[in-house]
Parts: C-alpha cells; sequence; structure tokens
C-alpha cells in the first residue's frame, strides 16, 4: 500500500508560512503565466523571481510531490530489500522528491540535491531547515544543495544509493540527453529514478534513457515487467495518473473547483541489482460493467488484454481492486 499522495504536514505549513500576507490574486496570475509556459516547454528557466516560486510551489508542487510518492512506492514493490542511506535529487528543484522519499525511505540520512535555478533552490533551503526530517534538515546548507548546471557538477560528485532526476529530462537539449542519461548512471550506487510529464514528449524521454541504460547494464526495476522494447506503439504510450486533492489555495490559484487533480506521469526505475519480477502492470483504468472487468495489461510477452467475467467471481474479485499502475499477478 502507498503512502496518501497530499503533502506532509511540515511542507504544507511551510507554504502557508511563506504565502502570509500575499495576494492569492497574485500567486493565481504568476501560476496561470507559468502554466502556459511549461505547456509550451519552456521549463524552470521561466521561474525567476520570489513570487515565481511561490506561484510554482502552489499551483505545481503538490502535484509533482504526489508523482514521486507513488514512483517510491512502486520501486519498494520491486526492490523489497533496498534500504537508501544517501539520495542526491538532480534538478531537485525546491527539494521536491527529497521531501517524498524521507516519507517512503526512513532509512535515508543524507541528502544532496542539484539544481541550477538559484530561486528554487532558496525555496527549498527554507522549507527543509523547517521540515521535521531531521535528514531534510542537515540537507538545508549549501554544501548539501549545490547551486548550478547538472552536467557540470554530476562529473564531480560521488555516488549516491538512490538518484532521482524528477521533471528534469526536459530540460536539456535531445543532445545532451545521452550524456545525462549515463551521468545520472555513474552516479547512481543502487538504484536510479527518472519520472516525466506524462505526455508523449516525456515518455518519449523516459524511453531513450531506459534504452541507453539497458544496454549499459541496467535492470529495469519499474514499471516495466520485462526489459525489452516498449510494446506500445503510436498514438499510445505508457503513463500512469496519481490522484490528489486540492488545498482551498490550490482550488483557488489554480481557479478549480474540483478538489482533486490527476497528476500523469511517466517514469523508469533502473537498478544496479537485479529487481523482483512482476507478472504485469496495469496500463489504464480497468473497465468495469456487470458482466466482466477488462483491465489493458502489460506483460513479459506484451500487452494484453485480460478480462475477468462475472460468473469467474474468485478472478472477478481480485480484479476489481485493480488500479491503474498496480502491478499485478492474474
Amino acid at each position: 500500500m502507498g503512502l496518501p499522495p497530499d503533502l506532509p504536514p511540515d511542507l504544507k505549513a511551510g507554504l502557508v508560512r511563506l504565502a502570509h500576507g500575499v495576494s492569492r490574486k497574485a500567486i493565481a496570475e504568476r501560476a496561470a503565466t507559468q502554466s502556459r509556459c511549461y505547456r509550451a516547454g519552456c521549463g524552470s528557466h521561466g521561474i525567476a523571481t520570489a513570487d515565481d516560486v511561490l506561484a510554482y510551489a502552489f499551483a505545481r508542487l503538490p502535484a509533482t510531490y504526489a508523482a514521486a510518492v507513488a514512483v517510491f512506492s512502486a520501486m519498494r514493490e520491486t526492490l523489497p530489500a533496498f534500504q537508501p542511506r544517501g539520495m542526491l535529487d538532480v534538478g531537485a528543484g525546491p527539494g521536491t522528491a527529497a521531501f517524498a522519499a524521507v516519507q517512503v525511505f526512513g532509512t535515508l540520512d543524507n541528502i544532496r540535491l542539484i539544481d541550477a535555478n538559484a530561486e528554487l533552490r532558496k525555496l527549498a533551503l527554507t522549507l527543509m531547515a523547517e521540515a521535521d526530517s531531521e535528514t531534510l534538515r542537515q540537507a538545508a546548507d549549501a554544501r548539501s544543495y549545490q547551486l548550478g548546471n547538472a552536467l557540470t557538477l554530476l562529473s564531480e560528485t560521488k555516488p549516491a544509493d538512490l538518484v532521482v532526476a524528477s521533471y528534469t529530462a526536459g530540460e536539456f537539449a535531445e543532445s545532451e540527453l545521452a550524456r545525462f542519461t549515463h551521468m545520472l548512471w555513474a552516479a547512481t550506487a543502487g538504484a536510479l529514478v527518472i519520472i516525466e510529464p506524462g505526455t508523449p514528449a516525456g515518455y518519449g524521454r523516459i524511453l531513450r534513457m531506459r534504452s541507453e541504460l539497458i544496454a549499459a547494464g541496467a535492470h529495469v526495476a519499474a514499471p516495466c515487467p520485462h526489459e525489452r522494447e516498449c510494446p506500445l506503439h503510436p498514438p499510445d504510450w505508457c503513463h500512469f495518473a496519481q490522484r490528489l486533492p486540492r488545498s482551498r489555495d490550490h482550488l483557488h490559484i489554480k481557479g478549480a473547483e474540483v478538489p482533486f487533480e490527476d497528476e500523469k506521469f511517466s517514469y523508469v526505475v533502473l537498478s544496479r541489482g537485479k529487481p523482483q519480477s512482476i507478472d504485469a502492470r496495469v496500463l489504464a483504468p480497468p473497465k468495469i460493467v456487470k458482466s466482466a472487468i477488462t483491465a489493458k495489461l502489460c506483460t513479459d510477452g506484451g500487452v494484453v488484454t485480460d478480462i475477468a467475467a462475472r460468473r469467474d467471481p474468485d478472478a472477478y474479485r481480485r480484479r476489481k481492486s485493480w488500479r491503474w499502475g498496480d502491478s499485478v499477478s492474474r
């Protein structure tokens, strides 16, 4: 069972303190501008001021946190003995993945972070300094959180048990992606987690990085139940969704009325050691009708359509609990 996707209390409280006395309307306007920039593919380069950072924190941080928690929970299923002591967060932004990692991996006692955005780094240092986790508080200094180009800093860093690149690969030019991928792997002592937006473009980057590292000897721990080429073909693509609750501020700043949102993401977890195998991964929300449950599964033999008729009560009951993204046994 994975952890809940909503922000932990200390992170929620830190964001509320930062926004005290700030117009929610002004934050919402900034967030709308960033959303347009995000869809246009400009990444974190459009986050240049303290106001920009605050807008990002309210509009995007909850969703990226939820995605990270979902991925970390998935990797624990196939790497149950993985107990990382050290973490390297590349493209760390406001420290979102680090906050998620300490919730999932209680063994972490050292976190290092890298990002080129000075304003996002300032936010991370503030939030981590006020965190409940001693490991996060210890990381809230200039030595632990390095400011600069990831390609330069990765060439100088020592390996970590857990390396994370969350919503980061899209910041690099196509010509730099393979180099970035191999530098991430060189810094990985145990497992590498790569998360990207759940779009065809994000999935495409995941595929290229996955292929590079399988060729370099990495094992695929999640989400795939195999290490062959992805069996999906355009216009289909592999992505998942994590539903998360929206706070009152989140609703106002996003101009939303629905009290939740679904963050769509693509990911891959690669490990040095061989992971436990899984039978199948659910690739889409199962379709439940009165007579049967139909699920789209990725298996060792490719993509299959699994159908459980209601007249087979055991199979029907098992499948009724399946959710998009679950690892399952047929």
